[in-house]
């Protein structure tokens, strides 16, 4: 049992990052390299964020439970991997509840991003959010490495 619970918790992260490097180097550029317009593929990689934060807050959710299954001790989810995936998950919450709601309401108060004037202060608000938001994925994906990279150290300070 206790290798199934490792093997759920190594498959929940990879999971998560998978999809986030998936969405950040696949879907995102190629949406604004093959539509023509940028409203339309901020569009389609705004649907595609919304359901990976769920998927991965999910995913770290398991990661957790299986650790505490596995484990049997709540001193558990206080080690470095267990933090890393605690942080994780709220750089997702952040991003999905509080930065992707101001991103949303800026598109619809601007109507259009390719058509506004370059020097438009909601533009500016909008460049400032997108930027908030690549940081926090970014920060889930070192929390991720990180979590992985502890994971396998703790797996083989076991043998």
């Amino acid at each position: 049992m206790s290798t199934f619970l490792r093997t759920i918790e190594f498959l929940g992260l990879s999971v998560w990052l998978g999809s986030d490097v998936f969405l950040s180097f696949v879907v995102a550029p190629g949406a604004f390299r093959i539509l023509g317009s940028r409203d339309q593929a901020g569009a389609i990689v705004g649907f595609a964020l919304w359901r990976m934060h769920f998927i991965g807050v999910v995913c770290g959710i398991v990661v957790l439970l299986a650790r505490l299954l596995r484990t049997r001790t709540l001193a558990s989810l206080v080690t470095p991997a267990a933090l890393c995936v605690v942080l994780m998950i709220l750089l997702t919450v952040v991003s999905q509840h509080a930065v992707s709601p101001k991103m949303a309401a800026l598109r619809v108060h601007i109507g259009s991003i390719q058509f506004t004037a370059a020097n438009s202060p909601l533009l500016a608000e909008f460049g400032k959010l997108h930027r908030i938001s690549v940081s926090l994925e970014s920060g889930v994906l070192l929390a991720g490495f990180a979590a992985i990279y502890l994971m396998v150290r703790e797996l083989a300070s076991t043998r």
